[in-house]
């Protein structure tokens, strides 16, 4: 047997442990999944230095591989983040079950009733790269909506994953929730068969860079969930609040630039070009921004690079910003249309109108006015914690966060009843009548 038949053997038991432990967690109670996460948020209190020791190692060990800044900073797991990840935990066992809502209660015909009720969807898989603390974010979620999950980590963070997958294993084990609902997956060639598992995954979610997500998406047959570029705009429109402008502007790109909701390019209205732009230069190049300009953008600002067609469509995670001036509203929207990715995109104006038509007209996942791109985040949204981000056009879309880890069944109870008896020359006739739920 080769190395590869060997892998995939091991990770088929696992595959097929972890969706036997989903279906017990799936008939669980709400108290006891919620008492499940609790058990979470405890062991990785009790496990916080073990945790960030590791981290410690992981980072250094990058740092001697020549990791990229963006992903440095994505790897980098403090106290603060932590806690604030611990804290996540704890807000979603607050959140209302979203497990046997019942959806329709239809009479079809007496003693004939359906019922639509929301479900686990089964096995997750997740793939991510550098940050560890998504596993703790995922998990919660996982486990609040019924869900076995199988976690791949990128290599970078290994160890940090290893103790915090190690936490919340030793938690579950005091719960009626079976630890084996929630494994985790070390190397690329795991990556590789856990595609392969489309009898046993039912939703693969990467989280990483643009190449990576498309190589998911195009070797599995698993649904696959996600997003693969986060180029977010922001547009300042004549009637904007210039000092609002460049307060969102700073927070936008520099509060976390290596986030997939950071903007990533800038378009100005031609009419406050000249009062504008050079305060947001100001602004940025105080923080390290790098600028590249349109040509027209060039004549404000001479001294910043001048941006070619590849710039319109970067995602950087990084201090650096596209600028381009455009003429009006419509040339904005068809920019943002155009170039952008779905994911987050803002106008600041203190026009209502050109508000409203903007929101309409610009798709994407999230689309804002007078507010930052960087609220586009489960935890932001109150969704406890996010799994990811879609911006794909079919739902769900934007932050993921338990509405989209769950589906539905449709149930019906009835006494005897046939479909002959619905047909014919004199056939019964259905009531369709909603009954209250």
């Amino acid at each position: 047997m080769t190395a590869s038949q060997v892998t995939l053997s091991s990770l088929i038991t696992i595959a097929q442990q972890t969706r036997l432990a989903a279906l017990r967690l799936a008939v669980l109670a709400t108290e006891e999944r919620n008492a499940a996460i609790e058990a979470i948020a405890q062991a990785l209190e009790s496990a916080q230095d073990d945790i960030l020791r590791a981290n410690i190692a992981d980072c250094e060990a990058a740092i001697a591989d020549g990791i990229a800044k963006p992903l440095y900073k994505r790897l980098q797991l403090d106290e603060h983040k932590l806690r604030d990840a611990i804290n996540g935990v704890r807000d979603v066992g607050k959140l209302v079950d979203p497990i046997g809502a019942v959806q329709v209660h239809r009479e079809i015909d007496t003693g004939l009733i359906l019922k639509r009720i929301t479900c686990p969807l089964g096995v997750l898989g997740i793939i991510f790269e550098a940050r560890p603390e998504a596993a703790i974010q995922i998990v919660s979620l996982a486990i609040k909506s019924g869900n076995g999950i199988i976690l791949k980590c990128g290599k970078e963070a290994v160890g940090s994953c290893e103790a915090i997958v190690k936490a919340i294993k030793k938690g579950l084990s005091q719960t009626a929730v079976n630890s084996d609902a929630v494994e985790l997956l070390t190397t690329r060639e795991q990556t590789l068969e856990l595609l392969k598992l489309d009898k046993y995954v039912d939703l693969i979610i990467p989280r990483g860079s643009n190449s990576f997500v498309r190589f998911v998406q195009e070797n599995t047959r698993i649904p696959v969930l996600g997003h693969a570029d986060g180029v977010c705009h922001l547009y300042v429109d004549f009637a904007a609040d210039i000092n609002k402008a460049i307060r969102i502007a700073v927070d936008a790109k520099t509060h976390y630039p290596a986030a997939c909701n950071a903007i990533e390019t800038m378009l100005v209205h031609a009419d406050i070009a000249a009062t504008f732009l050079p305060q947001v230069a100001k602004a940025l190049q105080g923080l390290n921004v790098e600028l590249r300009g349109c040509d027209r953008t060039c004549q404000f600002l001479p001294e910043i690079t001048k941006a070619t067609s590849i710039d319109w469509e970067t995602e950087y995670s990084d201090l650096i910003l596209a600028v381009k001036i455009v003429d009006n509203l419509e040339e904005a929207i068809i920019h943002i249309n155009s170039h952008g990715s779905k994911h987050t995109d803002a106008i600041i104006t203190e026009n209502t109108d050109n508000a409203t038509t903007f929101m309409s007209l610009v798709n994407a996942a999230g689309v804002y006015h007078n507010c930052s791109t960087r609220f586009a985040d489960g935890f932001r949204y109150g969704f406890g914690a996010e799994v990811g981000i879609s911006t794909q056009q079919m739902p769900p879309r934007g932050p993921v966060g338990l509405e989209g880890l769950v589906t539905y069944k449709y149930q019906m109870t009835g006494n005897g009843h046939i479909v002959a008896d619905y047909t014919g020359e004199e056939p019964k006739l259905f009531t369709h009548r909603d009954l209250d739920y």
